[in-house]
C-alpha cells in the first residue's frame, strides 16, 4: 500500500512487545506491597501453627532462607540474577509472570 497511510514494518508483522527498560515508581510500590503481603501470610500461618502446637518444615525453611521485604536491598527487590545478561542482573519485570513468582534470593556476590 502506497501513500500517506502505508503500514510501518512493525505494525504489519505481528505482535510488538514494548517493555520499558526500567520499573516505574508505581510498579516498584506494587512489588514492595506484594513482598510484604507474602511476609504477612507466612507470619500468619506460622502464628496459627504455633497456637496449635505444630509447625511445618516448609514454613520454617521459608523463614530461615528467605529475607523479609525490609531486609532486602533495593537491588534484590527489583532485579534478578540472569547469567545471560551483560552485568548478570535483569530487571524483574522482564521475567515472565514476575508478579506471581517469588525471586528473593540470588547467588552470592551478584
Amino acid at each position: 500500500m502506497f501513500g500517506p497511510f502505508k503500514p510501518t514494518s512493525s505494525l504489519s508483522g505481528g505482535l510488538l512487545w514494548k517493555i520499558p527498560w526500567r520499573l516505574s515508581p508505581h510498579q516498584k510500590a506494587r512489588q514492595r506491597k506484594r513482598l510484604r503481603a507474602v511476609d504477612r501470610v507466612v507470619a500468619c500461618v506460622d502464628t496459627a501453627l504455633k497456637k496449635q502446637g505444630s509447625s511445618m518444615k516448609e514454613i520454617e525453611r521459608w523463614k530461615t532462607e528467605m529475607p523479609r521485604e525490609e531486609e532486602m536491598r533495593p537491588k534484590d527487590k527489583y532485579t534478578i540474577f540472569d547469567r545471560k545478561e551483560k552485568r548478570y542482573r535483569k530487571a524483574i519485570h522482564k521475567l515472565p509472570k514476575w508478579t506471581r513468582v517469588s525471586q528473593r534470593i540470588n547467588p552470592p556476590g551478584f
